[in-house]
């Protein structure tokens, strides 16, 4: 029996940090056990805001380099940039063709995005590309946050619209819910999800952070008023955040932190925090410096052959469905 596809991506920004790891990457190297798993480094996505040619080339080889750090195994997954399968964008068009402009109006990230990015066209068909990423490979799961649900919705309609207008074709993903998740914060607002692009390098630890930068970064975490390490996401946000860190990186439950640690000072409590994280990233450290560019780069161009044909596939019986 075939096992289901699962298919997910990430863009290469650079700054993929503990948040990235936590709530979303440490996921996909679980679902490697349970599907044949696609991960796709989405550069074509980059560019739908003001970038640099010379950092998209950077940020591209090192969110590889990232991804198998954290376990990506390319005997059990396909991994690849998007850029060197162009069925991606071509299966795009057609689904273009497909999507009403009232959807794409609805899309609450193009309008966050277009106030600091400016509007493109890229950047509103955004959704139109993000579904022909997972219909291309006939993906049946993705494993998505809370952010991008409305984009799988997207992705959900327009495989129930192509197979309604041409024919069975494309399984109707469904949205994962990871086994293990956490929604981090930001260490400077604990009341705002932890985000790549948050312009204060405090806010977030980076998987790549060495130990000293780490320890230094938790230190300086927002904390609240009071003194007692207590679990309460309204009063006490960063103390909570802080707890939910450590939870995830120790294993052991915030009931059992709290019992340890309520009447532990903040400073003490806070490098205890950092010597769980900085001993929970230090084997991804070690497996991203230990990994050439010039191998990952030669990976990554075996990967996008095995795609290509796995996405010509799919296109062939696509385009005979409509009448190419």
């Amino acid at each position: 029996m075939e096992r289901k596809v699962v298919f997910s991506g990430l863009q290469p920004t650079g700054n993929i940090h503990i948040g990235n790891y936590l709530g979303a990457l440490r996921n996909w190297v679980l679902l490697q056990d349970d599907y044949d798993a696609i991960y796709c480094v989405v550069d074509l996505h980059a560019i739908t805001v003001p970038y640099e040619p010379e950092d998209l080339r950077r940020d591209r080889v090192e969110t590889a380099k990232l991804l198998l750090a954290i376990g990506i195994d390319p005997e059990r997954s396909l991994l690849y940039y998007q850029s060197q399968v162009r069925q991606h964008v071509e299966l795009a068009w057609l689904l273009a063709t497909l999507t009403p402009l009232g959807v794409l109006n609805r899309m609450t990230q193009f309008k966050e995005k277009s106030d600091k990015a400016g509007r493109n066209l890229g950047l509103y068909a955004y959704p139109v590309l993000m579904a022909a990423d997972i219909m291309v490979h006939k993906a049946h799961a993705v494993p998505v946050g809370e952010d991008q649900t409305q984009h799988l919705e997207v992705t959900r309609d327009l495989a129930e619209k192509f197979n309604n207008r041409f024919g069975e074709e494309f399984p109707v993903p469904e949205q994962i819910t990871p086994k293990v998740g956490a929604r981090v914060m930001s260490l400077q607002d604990p009341t705002s999800k932890m985000s790549k692009t948050d312009p204060d390098a405090r806010s977030k630890v980076l998987l790549v952070d060495p130990p000293q930068v780490i320890r230094k970064k938790i230190r300086s975490a927002v904390t609240d008023s009071g003194h007692e390490i207590e679990y309460d996401r309204e009063k006490k946000p960063g103390v909570s955040n802080l707890l939910e860190i450590m939870s995830q990186f120790t294993g052991r439950s915030i009931d059992d932190l709290v019992a340890e640690y309520h009447d532990t000072l903040y400073g003490h409590f806070k490098d205890a925090v950092a010597d769980a994280v900085i001993e929970g990233l230090a084997p991804i450290r070690d497996a991203y410096t230990a990994l050439a560019d010039a191998d990952v780069e030669a990976l990554m161009l075996d990967g996008a052959k095995v795609a290509r044909e796995r996405a010509e596939d799919s296109m062939a019986s696509v385009r005979a469905k409509m009448g190419f």
